[in-house]
């Protein structure tokens, strides 16, 4: 669960809310959602709804936060969508116990609704086409107009209500509309759609209903039937609260919620369009929605991220009133934090060099001393196996080093982490392509451990394994999938897509420390970054996701900021 005990956080929805329990207009209650529709996997954005949705609830001794699917919609959503909607609220620390809704548990009541606003005068059956509907709506600078049928009689509506409800009608024939205003500046109050004909299977009430309710509809009332007190909503909203507002006061309900809109969370290389995140998915651009490119919060998950780190990002970022993008290095950098503390250390060898140390003994194998991760002397050391043939990166060997070049060279002396000094003494090359196979070495018995007795020192220091006890793994490196701070700049956001997001090196190799560790284990490789263990890691051949490197710009940026 999040820890409550961190300072309490103040933004303007937490200043209204504090208001609200110092005159107890809810009876000292406060009763948050998140109703989310399960038309696809959630992502980073919903990720800072579920946060303060849940965060707000566990911060007030009367608090409580619902999970309510918006499930009006069943020509897009799925099961599959609901449970891992499900497992990611979970996953990132919330507890909704038995407050699990779906908006279909209202369907009886919202039809009833429907029928006292017909009843009142303030909702009528409308035949006018989708475009039609459209073309008398107006714009943007001109009123609409009335549609012909908004005088038809309580009677001759309640009857046409009921044969929409009985299936007698063809999808898009009939709409039922609410009668409001078609002339007010907000287009949203111009006789509004609440009910469609939709002859398409529910996954919870089946083939019951030929007739669907619309969101704006759904909302306000499932919030006063669950006696929400704050409807916390994006930005995009606020033009509908008139409409929330309308409904609720139409039907003189006890519970009236009050919709308080918030700035939705934009990222830097980021797409957080649910529809363009499908469009990824289903044209084959990612591997399903929970590829560690994606910002879904499956994706993140697979990738590395921790529910901590996700969570610390929220609350940096805080909550305002207008929209703003965020720079995806925050986010990197409230992963590095935590992840430094928690992971730990290890050496694999990403693109493997063989040196053979010619003067170490041919069967000999030692243990040498490791520390798991200097932050925190708890986690405790391990052993690491060396023996006569290592692998080392190939990076870390030049044969003609410019100056300043401090890695492993013809004739030059390195120390290896944990282990001995060597040196270089022959390179071996393939004789058709010239490239280098192998190199020969020497070490320094007197260096164990990789310090030097007699003082002398060594400005290169490289990581390496042990070529006997070494594990063959693969490693994904995964960097953003867009190119362009704006992906949505241009013609098509799919032009934005960097072609290098993902490079898989499939002759890695790994100290034997890694061996069977579980999906989703962390550690630091020493100079590369920080991986994980994907799901589809296997005994024989164990697969790494790299979450982020170890280059922290955010740290930069934040500390230039302070100065």
């Amino acid at each position: 669960m999040p820890n409550q005990d961190k300072p309490a956080r103040s933004d303007f929805i937490r200043a209204i809310i504090e208001d609200d329990l110092k005159t107890n207009k809810h009876g000292g209650a406060v009763v948050t959602r998140f109703p989310p529709e399960p038309n696809g996997y959630l992502h980073i954005g919903h990720a800072k709804s579920i946060c303060l949705n849940f965060g707000i609830a566990l911060e007030n001794k009367k608090g409580v936060c619902h999970l309510r699917f918006d499930d009006t919609n069943p020509d897009k959503e799925e099961v599959e969508y609901i449970e891992s909607i499900k497992r990611d609220v979970s996953w990132l620390g919330f507890d909704w116990g038995e407050k699990l809704y779906f908006a279909s548990d209202y369907f009886s009541k919202l039809y009833n609704y429907a029928i006292d606003l017909i009843k009142m005068g303030k909702a009528y059956v409308c035949d006018l086409s989708p475009d039609e509907i459209r073309e008398y709506r107006g714009t943007l600078t001109e009123p609409g107009k009335n549609s012909p049928y908004t005088d038809r009689s309580v009677e001759e509506n309640l009857s046409l209500f009921e044969k929409m409800r009985a299936g007698d009608f063809e999808e898009g024939s009939h709409v039922l509309r609410a009668k409001i205003d078609m002339s007010s500046p907000n287009l949203n109050m111009r006789d509004p759609i609440i009910y469609r004909i939709r002859k398409v299977h529910h996954h919870r009430t089946g083939d019951d209903w030929p007739i669907y309710p619309m969101y704006d509809f759904t909302h306000c009332l499932s919030d006063s039937i669950e006696g929400i007190t704050h409807s916390i909503c994006t930005l995009e909203f606020e033009d509908h609260r008139p409409l929330y507002d309308w409904v609720l006061d139409e039907l003189e309900l006890e519970c009236h919620p009050q919709q308080i809109e918030f700035a939705r969370l934009n990222i830097t290389y980021t797409i957080m369009s649910k529809r363009k995140l499908l469009e990824l998915v289903q044209a084959g651009h990612v591997n399903g929605w929970d590829d560690p490119r994606l910002p879904t919060i499956s994706g993140l998950r697979r990738r590395g991220y921790t529910p901590d780190s996700i969570r610390s990002f929220c609350d940096r970022i805080g909550v305002a009133k207008t929209n703003s993008t965020v720079d995806v290095s925050l986010l990197e950098h409230c992963l590095r934090e935590e992840l430094n503390m928690s992971a730990p250390r290890v050496m694999v060898v990403l693109n493997p060099l063989k040196v053979i140390i010619d003067n170490y003994p041919q069967d000999k194998t030692e243990e040498m001393d490791a520390v798991n991760n200097p932050e925190d002397e708890s986690m405790g050391n391990r052993k690491i196996p060396f023996s006569r043939e290592i692998y080392i990166e190939r990076e870390d060997f030049m044969e003609n080093p410019p100056k300043k070049f401090f890695r492993l060279s013809p004739g030059t002396e390195i120390r290896l982490k944990h282990a001995y000094y060597i040196k270089c003494e022959s390179v071996i090359k393939d004789e058709k392509t010239g490239e280098i196979i192998e190199l020969h070495c020497s070490y320094d018995p007197d260096t164990k451990g990789g310090w030097s007795h007699d003082g002398r020192k060594v400005k290169g220091t490289s990581h390496w394994v042990s070529a006997q006890h070494a594990i063959k793994a693969e490693v994904r490196l995964y960097s953003h999938l867009f190119n362009t701070q704006n992906p949505d700049e241009g013609d098509g956001f799919t032009q934005n897509i960097n072609p290098e997001s993902l490079m898989v090196l499939e002759s890695c190799m790994v100290e034997p420390s890694l061996a069977g560790t579980g999906a989703g284990s962390r550690y630091q490789f020493l100079r590369q970054g920080y991986f994980c263990v994907d799901t589809d890691s296997k005994q024989d051949k164990p697969v790494f996701n790299r979450i982020v490197s170890l280059k922290d710009s955010w740290a930069k940026i934040d500390k230039s900021k302070k100065q």
